[in-house]
């Protein structure tokens, strides 16, 4: 069963384009992670938050990730991270046109 990721912390930036130069390896890095489907990057500088929203194949994937993501973050010294994860209602989303696949 699918299941959504989000990802929601501090950031002081880089947002836009500098921040697609800045983690475009980390972008790449998260691209091949076991069991992504997608990610979608997310921003609000205004209120200096960011994250991502990420659909893995299955709950097993999702909670390695949390773990890796959390560490990771961490080392750049971000703590106040918000990570939740949904179960995804595969027939509501795929009427919806939700890309549940890769």
């Amino acid at each position: 069963m699918n299941t959504l990721l989000y990802f929601e912390f501090p950031s002081d930036g880089p947002y836009g384009q500098e921040a697609a130069v800045a983690y475009a390896d980390l972008a790449a890095d998260i691209s091949v992670e076991d069991g992504l489907i997608w990610k979608v990057w997310t921003e609000q500088p205004e209120t200096s938050t960011a994250g991502g929203v990420y659909l893995f194949e299955d709950p097993e994937s999702a909670a390695r990730y949390v773990e890796k993501h959390t560490a990771r973050l961490a080392g750049f010294g971000i703590t106040d991270i918000t990570a939740k994860e949904f179960a995804v209602n595969e027939p509501l989303s795929e009427t919806t046109r939700a890309a549940l696949r890769r």
